[in-house]
């Protein structure tokens, strides 16, 4: 069975694999991975379970070309609401509660939603929501300014005879 050092740095490991560490860094790590095995095992209550700091800033983590997240500190995502489903089981609303980011701030790269927009642009699409808009506003009237017909009271069925049912 493995030790309880050598279960630290696995974990450790694993973390190094998908966020850039320094030696020390490393070194802390494993410290501190290890007193909370150590506490869990002797059955003690584990120090730091506060909520995740986030590993970047708010300003670093939405840059011009790429998102950073802020869980795992993990970057180069144009748009981040399908990593944090897939690596954090996280929906974007919860993501920006935790962090305090603004409701209406995007969890993509500046980049790539005005690569989006223009994209939209020049396909018409604007042009084209704004014409649906009208027919369906057109058809919305229409249904206003016709009288609405009473409808006849259906005649209801008659019940089945179950007497017939239960003597055969």
């Amino acid at each position: 069975m493995a030790t309880l050092v050598e279960i630290a740095a696995q974990i450790v490991a694993s973390h190094a694999s998908s966020t850039p560490m320094t030696s020390d860094q490393l070194i802390f790590e494993i410290s501190k991975v290890h007193n909370a095995l150590k506490n869990l095992e002797a059955g003690e209550p584990v120090e730091g379970l506060e909520e995740a700091k986030p590993s970047v800033s708010v300003k670093d983590a939405f840059k011009k070309g790429e998102v950073v997240c802020m869980l795992c500190g993990k970057g180069g995502f144009k748009t981040l609401a399908r990593h944090l489903n897939t690596a954090h089981g996280m929906k974007p609303g919860e993501y920006k509660k935790q962090f305090g980011i603004p409701g209406k701030q995007p969890l993509a790269a500046k980049n790539y939603s005005e690569a989006r927009r223009k994209m939209a642009l020049d396909r018409g699409l604007a042009d084209n929501l704004a014409k649906a808009r009208g027919v369906r506003m057109a058809n919305i009237e229409a249904k206003k300014a016709t009288p609405v017909k009473p409808r006849a009271a259906k005649a209801s069925k008659a019940p089945k005879d179950t007497a017939k049912a239960k003597t055969a």
